[in-house]
Protein backbone atom coordinates (compact mmCIF):
# COMPACT_ATOMS: atom_id res chain seq x y z
CA UNK A 1 0.00 0.00 0.00
CA UNK A 2 1.86 3.29 -0.80
CA UNK A 3 1.37 6.93 0.72
CA UNK A 4 -1.44 8.45 -1.11
CA UNK A 5 -3.68 4.69 -1.03
CA UNK A 6 -3.16 4.50 2.58
CA UNK A 7 -4.31 8.27 2.95
CA UNK A 8 -7.78 7.29 1.79
CA UNK A 9 -8.05 4.79 4.27
CA UNK A 10 -6.75 7.19 7.36
CA UNK A 11 -10.60 8.11 9.36
CA UNK A 12 -11.81 12.12 9.35
CA UNK A 13 -12.36 11.73 12.61
CA UNK A 14 -9.19 11.65 14.31
CA UNK A 15 -8.13 13.93 17.09
CA UNK A 16 -5.01 16.16 16.52
CA UNK A 17 -2.97 13.78 19.23
CA UNK A 18 -3.74 10.59 17.33
CA UNK A 19 -3.13 12.34 13.73
CA UNK A 20 0.41 13.87 15.51
CA UNK A 21 1.11 10.19 16.87
CA UNK A 22 -0.01 8.35 13.55
CA UNK A 23 2.65 11.01 11.98
CA UNK A 24 4.96 9.37 14.19
CA UNK A 25 4.31 5.94 13.48
CA UNK A 26 4.82 6.83 9.32
CA UNK A 27 7.74 8.93 10.39
CA UNK A 28 9.68 6.24 12.37
CA UNK A 29 8.70 3.29 9.26
CA UNK A 30 10.33 5.98 6.51
CA UNK A 31 13.54 5.64 8.52
CA UNK A 32 13.44 1.99 9.15
CA UNK A 33 13.26 1.43 6.00
CA UNK A 34 16.37 3.97 4.85
CA UNK A 35 18.11 2.35 7.38
CA UNK A 36 17.72 -1.22 5.88
CA UNK A 37 18.27 0.02 2.71
CA UNK A 38 21.45 1.12 4.64
CA UNK A 39 22.51 -2.05 5.53
CA UNK A 40 21.91 -3.46 3.06
CA UNK A 41 24.34 -1.83 0.93
CA UNK A 42 26.85 -1.77 3.47
CA UNK A 43 26.56 -5.38 3.48
CA UNK A 44 26.89 -5.35 -0.27
CA UNK A 45 30.16 -3.30 0.11
CA UNK A 46 31.87 -5.46 2.87
CA UNK A 47 31.16 -8.95 0.87
CA UNK A 48 32.29 -7.46 -2.15
CA UNK A 49 35.67 -6.45 -0.53
CA UNK A 50 36.06 -9.70 0.82
CA UNK A 51 35.74 -11.21 -2.18
CA UNK A 52 38.42 -8.86 -3.88
CA UNK A 53 40.43 -9.68 -0.63
CA UNK A 54 40.14 -13.67 -1.30
CA UNK A 55 41.28 -12.52 -5.05
CA UNK A 56 44.24 -10.65 -4.23
CA UNK A 57 45.86 -12.66 -1.49
CA UNK A 58 45.82 -15.86 -4.51
CA UNK A 59 47.49 -13.89 -6.43
CA UNK A 60 49.97 -12.15 -3.79
CA UNK A 61 50.31 -16.23 -2.79
CA UNK A 62 51.22 -16.97 -6.72
CA UNK A 63 52.83 -14.65 -7.31
CA UNK A 64 55.33 -15.23 -4.01
CA UNK A 65 56.14 -19.03 -4.76
CA UNK A 66 57.05 -17.38 -8.38
CA UNK A 67 59.48 -15.30 -6.37
CA UNK A 68 60.50 -17.79 -4.53
CA UNK A 69 61.29 -20.31 -7.25
CA UNK A 70 63.62 -17.84 -8.85
CA UNK A 71 65.39 -17.15 -5.50
CA UNK A 72 66.02 -20.53 -5.59
CA UNK A 73 67.27 -20.97 -8.92
CA UNK A 74 68.69 -17.21 -8.70
CA UNK A 75 70.90 -19.18 -5.43
CA UNK A 76 72.00 -22.07 -7.41
CA UNK A 77 73.88 -20.40 -9.38
CA UNK A 78 75.26 -17.69 -7.54
CA UNK A 79 74.38 -17.99 -3.70
CA UNK A 80 74.72 -14.47 -2.74
CA UNK A 81 72.40 -13.49 -5.51
CA UNK A 82 70.08 -15.61 -4.87
CA UNK A 83 69.97 -14.70 -0.81
CA UNK A 84 70.27 -11.24 -2.13
CA UNK A 85 67.12 -10.96 -4.24
CA UNK A 86 65.33 -13.30 -1.58
CA UNK A 87 65.89 -10.52 1.08
CA UNK A 88 64.88 -7.32 -1.34
CA UNK A 89 61.25 -8.88 -2.37
CA UNK A 90 60.91 -9.68 1.82
CA UNK A 91 60.91 -13.50 1.16
CA UNK A 92 63.85 -13.88 3.75
CA UNK A 93 64.99 -11.63 6.89
CA UNK A 94 68.40 -10.67 6.09
CA UNK A 95 69.22 -12.12 9.69
CA UNK A 96 71.97 -15.24 10.32
CA UNK A 97 69.06 -17.24 11.68
CA UNK A 98 66.55 -17.13 9.15
CA UNK A 99 69.19 -17.78 6.28
CA UNK A 100 70.33 -20.37 8.25
CA UNK A 101 67.21 -22.20 8.61
CA UNK A 102 66.58 -21.71 4.43
CA UNK A 103 69.85 -23.12 3.67
CA UNK A 104 68.95 -25.77 6.19
CA UNK A 105 65.62 -26.99 4.75
CA UNK A 106 67.23 -27.29 1.20
CA UNK A 107 64.02 -27.22 -0.03
CA UNK A 108 65.04 -26.75 -3.94
CA UNK A 109 68.67 -25.77 -3.06
CA UNK A 110 71.91 -27.07 -4.63
CA UNK A 111 73.94 -28.81 -1.77
CA UNK A 112 77.09 -27.62 -3.76
CA UNK A 113 75.13 -24.21 -3.56
CA UNK A 114 74.83 -24.34 0.01
CA UNK A 115 78.43 -25.22 0.65
CA UNK A 116 79.63 -22.42 -1.34
CA UNK A 117 77.97 -20.10 0.87
CA UNK A 118 78.58 -21.70 4.34
CA UNK A 119 82.42 -21.51 3.23
CA UNK A 120 83.08 -17.75 2.72
CA UNK A 121 85.23 -16.13 5.23
CA UNK A 122 82.39 -13.24 5.39
CA UNK A 123 81.50 -12.32 9.06
CA UNK A 124 77.89 -12.20 8.32
CA UNK A 125 78.46 -15.83 6.26
CA UNK A 126 80.05 -16.89 9.43
CA UNK A 127 77.37 -15.87 11.51
CA UNK A 128 74.91 -17.82 8.92
CA UNK A 129 77.25 -21.11 9.36
CA UNK A 130 77.61 -21.08 13.04
CA UNK A 131 73.57 -20.65 13.13
CA UNK A 132 73.54 -23.43 10.52
CA UNK A 133 75.59 -25.85 12.56
CA UNK A 134 73.17 -25.00 15.88
CA UNK A 135 70.20 -26.40 13.87
CA UNK A 136 71.65 -30.13 13.83
CA UNK A 137 71.34 -31.94 17.12
CA UNK A 138 75.22 -34.46 17.25
CA UNK A 139 74.02 -35.53 21.10
CA UNK A 140 74.44 -39.20 22.16
CA UNK A 141 76.24 -39.46 18.32
CA UNK A 142 79.66 -40.77 17.92
CA UNK A 143 81.70 -38.58 15.52
CA UNK A 144 81.78 -40.40 12.90
CA UNK A 145 77.56 -40.90 12.98
CA UNK A 146 77.56 -36.34 13.94
CA UNK A 147 79.93 -36.00 10.66
CA UNK A 148 77.81 -38.35 8.76
CA UNK A 149 74.82 -36.00 9.89
CA UNK A 150 76.71 -32.73 8.89
CA UNK A 151 77.91 -33.82 5.73
CA UNK A 152 74.95 -34.86 4.73
CA UNK A 153 72.82 -31.01 4.49
CA UNK A 154 75.37 -29.70 1.77
CA UNK A 155 78.50 -30.70 -0.30
CA UNK A 156 82.19 -30.11 1.71
CA UNK A 157 83.86 -27.47 -0.80
CA UNK A 158 87.13 -28.27 -2.07
CA UNK A 159 88.78 -25.01 -0.66
CA UNK A 160 90.95 -26.08 2.25
CA UNK A 161 90.31 -22.63 4.25
CA UNK A 162 86.86 -23.15 3.79
CA UNK A 163 86.30 -26.70 5.18
CA UNK A 164 88.77 -25.09 8.19
CA UNK A 165 86.20 -22.55 9.29
CA UNK A 166 83.08 -25.60 8.97
CA UNK A 167 85.51 -28.26 10.71
CA UNK A 168 85.43 -25.72 13.65
CA UNK A 169 81.93 -24.94 13.98
CA UNK A 170 81.17 -28.51 13.62
CA UNK A 171 83.73 -29.22 16.78
CA UNK A 172 82.53 -26.91 18.47
CA UNK A 173 78.75 -27.47 17.87
CA UNK A 174 79.92 -31.49 18.74
CA UNK A 175 81.68 -30.22 22.24
CA UNK A 176 78.61 -28.47 23.16
CA UNK A 177 76.31 -31.66 22.31
CA UNK A 178 78.15 -33.52 23.78
CA UNK A 179 80.86 -32.28 26.90
CA UNK A 180 83.08 -34.00 28.10
CA UNK A 181 83.96 -36.42 24.78
CA UNK A 182 87.25 -34.73 23.85
CA UNK A 183 89.33 -32.69 26.19
CA UNK A 184 88.82 -29.76 23.74
CA UNK A 185 87.60 -28.65 20.96
CA UNK A 186 90.85 -28.42 19.09
CA UNK A 187 91.13 -32.13 19.80
CA UNK A 188 87.60 -32.69 18.32
CA UNK A 189 88.58 -30.23 15.24
CA UNK A 190 92.13 -32.21 14.49
CA UNK A 191 90.21 -35.72 14.61
CA UNK A 192 87.14 -34.35 12.26
CA UNK A 193 89.73 -33.37 9.50
CA UNK A 194 91.25 -36.67 10.25
CA UNK A 195 88.50 -38.39 9.30
CA UNK A 196 87.24 -36.88 6.67
CA UNK A 197 90.86 -37.25 4.98
CA UNK A 198 90.48 -41.10 5.78
CA UNK A 199 87.28 -41.66 4.25
CA UNK A 200 88.23 -39.42 1.03
CA UNK A 201 91.50 -41.61 0.70
CA UNK A 202 89.65 -44.93 1.98
CA UNK A 203 86.64 -44.05 -1.05
CA UNK A 204 88.62 -42.16 -3.70
CA UNK A 205 89.25 -44.33 -6.30
CA UNK A 206 91.54 -42.13 -7.79
CA UNK A 207 93.55 -43.45 -4.71
CA UNK A 208 95.16 -46.72 -5.13
CA UNK A 209 97.61 -46.98 -2.17
CA UNK A 210 94.72 -47.36 0.75
CA UNK A 211 95.92 -46.08 3.75
CA UNK A 212 96.45 -48.61 6.32
CA UNK A 213 95.63 -48.83 10.19
CA UNK A 214 98.63 -48.33 11.15
CA UNK A 215 99.96 -45.46 8.76
CA UNK A 216 97.10 -43.72 10.30
CA UNK A 217 97.75 -44.68 14.26
CA UNK A 218 101.10 -43.24 13.74
CA UNK A 219 99.65 -40.20 12.48
CA UNK A 220 97.24 -39.77 14.90
CA UNK A 221 96.63 -42.30 17.53
CA UNK A 222 92.83 -41.42 18.23
CA UNK A 223 91.83 -42.50 14.93
CA UNK A 224 92.29 -46.59 15.54
CA UNK A 225 89.40 -46.75 17.32
CA UNK A 226 87.39 -44.89 14.25
CA UNK A 227 88.96 -46.18 11.64
CA UNK A 228 86.43 -49.77 11.89
CA UNK A 229 83.67 -47.23 11.73
CA UNK A 230 85.15 -46.22 8.64
CA UNK A 231 85.63 -49.19 7.24
CA UNK A 232 82.87 -49.30 5.32
CA UNK A 233 82.31 -48.45 1.37
CA UNK A 234 79.96 -46.30 -0.11
CA UNK A 235 79.09 -46.11 -3.73
CA UNK A 236 76.50 -46.83 -6.66
CA UNK A 237 75.14 -50.38 -6.88
CA UNK A 238 72.36 -52.31 -8.83
CA UNK A 239 69.81 -53.47 -6.48
CA UNK A 240 67.17 -56.51 -8.02
CA UNK A 241 63.32 -55.62 -6.19
CA UNK A 242 61.28 -58.10 -3.99
CA UNK A 243 58.26 -58.36 -5.73
CA UNK A 244 58.85 -56.58 -8.66
CA UNK A 245 61.61 -57.81 -10.57
CA UNK A 246 62.99 -55.04 -11.95
CA UNK A 247 66.95 -53.80 -11.33
CA UNK A 248 67.44 -50.08 -9.66
CA UNK A 249 70.77 -47.61 -8.91
CA UNK A 250 70.71 -47.08 -5.48
CA UNK A 251 73.52 -45.76 -3.27
CA UNK A 252 74.99 -48.24 -0.71
CA UNK A 253 76.78 -47.50 2.44
CA UNK A 254 78.21 -50.53 5.00
CA UNK A 255 78.36 -49.73 7.92
CA UNK A 256 77.35 -50.38 11.76
CA UNK A 257 76.64 -54.53 10.48
CA UNK A 258 74.05 -52.86 8.54
CA UNK A 259 73.83 -52.25 4.67
CA UNK A 260 71.87 -49.00 3.93
CA UNK A 261 70.81 -47.81 0.30
CA UNK A 262 69.59 -44.64 -0.57
CA UNK A 263 67.38 -43.37 -3.88
CA UNK A 264 70.13 -40.08 -3.87
CA UNK A 265 73.17 -39.62 -2.72
CA UNK A 266 72.02 -36.24 -1.16
CA UNK A 267 69.08 -38.23 0.61
CA UNK A 268 68.91 -37.85 4.59
CA UNK A 269 66.86 -40.66 5.30
CA UNK A 270 67.50 -44.44 3.60
CA UNK A 271 65.30 -46.35 1.26
CA UNK A 272 66.14 -49.42 3.19
CA UNK A 273 68.22 -50.90 5.96
CA UNK A 274 69.99 -54.75 5.60
CA UNK A 275 70.69 -55.67 8.99
CA UNK A 276 73.47 -58.21 8.32
CA UNK A 277 72.94 -60.55 11.53
CA UNK A 278 73.20 -64.05 10.29
CA UNK A 279 73.22 -63.87 6.41
CA UNK A 280 75.14 -65.33 3.98
CA UNK A 281 76.77 -63.56 0.32
CA UNK A 282 77.68 -65.87 -2.27
CA UNK A 283 78.73 -65.18 -5.91
CA UNK A 284 75.83 -65.63 -8.34
CA UNK A 285 75.46 -65.75 -12.25
CA UNK A 286 72.39 -63.57 -13.63
CA UNK A 287 72.47 -61.30 -16.79
CA UNK A 288 73.82 -58.51 -15.03
CA UNK A 289 77.54 -58.64 -14.70
CA UNK A 290 79.40 -58.54 -11.15
CA UNK A 291 76.27 -60.20 -9.01
CA UNK A 292 76.43 -61.67 -5.69
CA UNK A 293 73.39 -62.36 -3.42
CA UNK A 294 72.69 -62.40 0.42
CA UNK A 295 70.40 -64.62 1.77
CA UNK A 296 69.90 -67.04 4.90
CA UNK A 297 71.45 -69.89 5.14
CA UNK A 298 69.82 -72.97 5.37
CA UNK A 299 66.48 -71.05 4.98
CA UNK A 300 66.14 -69.74 1.91
CA UNK A 301 62.85 -69.40 1.65
CA UNK A 302 62.52 -67.15 5.22
CA UNK A 303 62.11 -63.03 4.15
CA UNK A 304 65.16 -61.96 5.33
CA UNK A 305 64.83 -59.26 8.70
CA UNK A 306 64.93 -55.75 7.09
CA UNK A 307 62.96 -52.54 6.47
CA UNK A 308 62.15 -49.98 3.70
CA UNK A 309 60.64 -46.63 2.86
CA UNK A 310 57.41 -46.67 0.96
CA UNK A 311 56.90 -43.76 -1.58
CA UNK A 312 54.38 -42.72 1.08
CA UNK A 313 57.31 -42.22 3.26
CA UNK A 314 55.50 -45.00 5.68
CA UNK A 315 58.48 -47.61 7.53
CA UNK A 316 57.53 -51.22 5.96
CA UNK A 317 59.34 -54.52 6.64
CA UNK A 318 61.10 -56.01 3.15
CA UNK A 319 59.94 -58.43 1.52
CA UNK A 320 63.23 -59.91 0.15
CA UNK A 321 64.16 -63.64 0.68
CA UNK A 322 67.31 -62.56 -0.66
CA UNK A 323 69.27 -59.63 -1.99
CA UNK A 324 70.33 -60.14 -5.36
CA UNK A 325 73.16 -56.82 -6.00
CA UNK A 326 75.25 -56.21 -9.04
CA UNK A 327 78.37 -54.15 -8.98
CA UNK A 328 79.86 -51.81 -11.84
CA UNK A 329 83.02 -53.91 -12.58
CA UNK A 330 84.59 -57.29 -11.08
CA UNK A 331 87.38 -55.50 -8.68
CA UNK A 332 84.39 -53.55 -6.84
CA UNK A 333 82.64 -56.94 -6.40
CA UNK A 334 85.35 -58.94 -4.42
CA UNK A 335 85.67 -55.35 -2.77
CA UNK A 336 81.82 -55.40 -1.41
CA UNK A 337 81.57 -58.93 -0.71
CA UNK A 338 85.18 -59.11 1.20
CA UNK A 339 83.89 -56.34 3.26
CA UNK A 340 80.06 -57.34 3.92
CA UNK A 341 81.33 -60.78 4.39
CA UNK A 342 83.70 -58.98 7.50
CA UNK A 343 80.54 -57.34 8.63
CA UNK A 344 78.18 -60.18 9.09
CA UNK A 345 77.46 -60.73 12.46
CA UNK A 346 76.30 -64.08 13.82
CA UNK A 347 74.23 -64.90 16.64
CA UNK A 348 74.26 -61.24 18.33
CA UNK A 349 73.36 -62.80 21.94
CA UNK A 350 75.84 -65.26 22.10
CA UNK A 351 78.81 -62.42 20.95
CA UNK A 352 77.31 -60.26 23.67
CA UNK A 353 77.01 -62.76 25.99
CA UNK A 354 80.57 -63.35 25.51
CA UNK A 355 81.94 -60.08 25.86
CA UNK A 356 79.80 -59.81 29.35
CA UNK A 357 81.57 -63.13 30.44
CA UNK A 358 85.05 -61.91 29.20
CA UNK A 359 84.15 -58.13 30.90
CA UNK A 360 83.27 -59.71 34.13
CA UNK A 361 86.33 -62.31 34.13
CA UNK A 362 88.53 -59.25 33.56
CA UNK A 363 86.95 -57.05 36.29
CA UNK A 364 87.30 -60.13 38.75
CA UNK A 365 91.21 -60.91 37.93
CA UNK A 366 91.32 -56.90 39.41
Amino acid sequence: VNQDTLLTLIPDDLTPEEQQELENIRRRKQELLEDIQRLKNEIAEVTSEIENLGSTEERKNMQRNKQVAMGRKKFNMDPKKGIQFLIENDLLKNTSNDIAQFLYKGEGLNKTAIGDYLGERDEFNIQVLHAFVELHEFTDLNLVQALRQFLWSFRLPGEAQKIDRMMEAFAQRYCQCNPGVFQSTDTCYILSFAIIMLNTSLHNPNVKDKPTVERFISMNRDLVCIYGQLSLLEGWLLKLGGRVKTWKRRWFILTDNCLYYFEYTTDKEPRGIIPLENLSIKEVEDKKPNCFELFIPDNKDQVIKACKTEADGRVVEGNHTFYRISAPTAEEKEEWMNSIKAAISRDPFYEMLAARKKKVSSMKRH
